[in-house]
């Protein structure tokens, strides 16, 4: 089975920290939020929160779900 990579594009809100740097929150992602000392170094690191966010969703699903496999389909 040859399964395709899928990308996504989120919208993130970049604010001037209150002490310092930037901080950056995912609103598609409820609690994904990350920080960082300049807007590039903010975007990275929620782009990594973001991949773990999915990350931690995809377990909760498939450990409280009966499945027997999963795949993904073009509708």
């Amino acid at each position: 089975m040859n399964l395709e990579v899928i990308r996504i594009v989120y919208r993130v809100i970049i604010e001037k920290g209150e002490d310092f740097g930037y901080v950056v929150h995912c609103p598609a992602i409820p609690g994904c939020h990350s920080q960082g000392n300049t807007i590039e170094e903010a975007i990275e690191n929620i782009k990594d929160a973001i991949k773990g966010c999915l990350s931690v969703l995809d377990e909760e699903v498939c450990v409280s779900a009966k499945e027997i496999g999963a795949m993904e389909i073009e509708v």
